[in-house]
């Protein structure tokens, strides 16, 4: 019986924040947005996994952080808004992105070559 509820493993987690960043730059909340909604929900990065990884990634060079002022539409030009941090992929961070993909199909194909085609599965033994 498949998983219902896959799991990120870290490595699976970093691969798919490098990927979003390699598309744009993004912030925390939208990287995740973005990693549930192209698996379909099958993956969610909860807060409590993204910040601690988005740290390591900045603190690895991987990533590189600056600050945006947001304001809700309604308030006052002169009120002050939050900060916001993006996230925009380093040389280093596209350089680990690519390693990360490498090994990843690399993976994938030694896997792939465990499972039985198709017609196989249904045979008796």
């Amino acid at each position: 019986m498949p998983d219902p509820d896959p799991k990120l493993t870290p490595q699976h987690a970093e691969l798919l924040v490098l990927s979003v960043l390699a598309e744009a730059p993004s912030y925390g909340y939208a990287i995740a947005k973005q990693i549930t909604a192209r698996s379909g929900d099958a993956f969610r990065l909860p807060p409590s996994q993204l910040y601690p990884l988005m740290t390591r990634l900045e603190k690895q060079g991987l990533v590189s952080p600056s600050w945006e002022e947001v304001k809700a539409e309604a308030s006052d030009d002169d009120a002050p808004g939050r900060r916001r941090k993006w996230y925009r992929l380093s040389t280093k961070g596209r350089n680990r992105l690519t390693q990360r993909v490498e090994a990843h199909r690399r993976f994938t194909a030694l896997i792939d070559t465990f499972i039985p085609s198709d017609g196989a599965l249904g045979a008796a033994s």
